[in-house]
């Protein structure tokens, strides 16, 4: 199995690569500013799922064709990246309507099916993770020690768990800041658009970032 010593760096270099916001977290921000807690928090847990995805494809070596093959990266970037715009785009135009969320559970269980799986898209869809799994990982297992499979998968585990901690901090720390918002209803409308906004940038900054190989 993987040494402690290679877990710890693993780790080290798995908090600094999380800990600064990247597409999935300023997803989250997103989707807590137009949307609230429940909705942020519903995000990550599809975020990570995604990212889960993500591991097992590394573990059978998929994720390795996915990081070499420049055609099927770009497209899984270029997915990714219009995705997002198409979110922000619709937050941005059902914005005025936000005050609802507040109203009714049912309304609310109905739509976290659908905020899950967005969360899963823009997750799974992540170049940055993508690159990191398929690139970075990988070099931590210690084939000597036999159980690779094993050892990917629990450097995953480790990563996701990071992952999960510090985006559901980011997405409770925006969700706050949106109940001050919350107050006045052109305050939500405004926040609403940003969310919207947010999302959108970030997926042009998605589309036009990356490998030019």
């Amino acid at each position: 199995m993987t040494s402690a010593d290679r877990l710890l760096a693993f780790t080290a270099m798995s908090f600094l690569l999380i800990v600064v916001p990247g597409p999935s977290v300023l997803f989250v921000i997103g989707r807590a500013l137009s949307q609230g807690r429940r909705a942020a928090l519903t995000t990550v847990l599809g975020n990570t799922a995604g990212a889960q995805v993500l591991v097992f494809a590394v573990a059978l070596g998929v994720g390795t064709v996915v990081e070499r093959s420049v055609p099927v990266f770009t497209a899984l970037k270029l997915a990714g990246a219009a995705y997002l715009v198409y979110l922000g785009i619709r937050a941005v135009r059902h914005r005025g309507a936000l005050r609802e969320s507040f109203a009714g559970t049912a309304a609310e269980e109905r739509g976290t099916a659908r905020t899950l799986w967005e969360g899963f898209a823009v997750g799974v869809a992540n170049p940055k993770t993508i690159v990191f799994f398929a690139a970075v990982l990988p070099q931590f297992v210690d084939r000597e020690a036999g159980h690779v499979t094993v050892q990917m998968l629990l450097l995953g585990l480790i990563f996701n768990a990071i992952a999960v901690t510090m985006d559901s901090l980011w997405g409770l720390t925006a969700a706050t800041a949106r109940e001050w918002f919350a107050r006045s209803p052109r305050r939500l409308s405004a926040v609403g658009g940003i969310g919207g906004l947010t999302m959108i940038g970030l997926g042009v900054t998605v589309a036009v970032t990356g490998r030019k190989d």
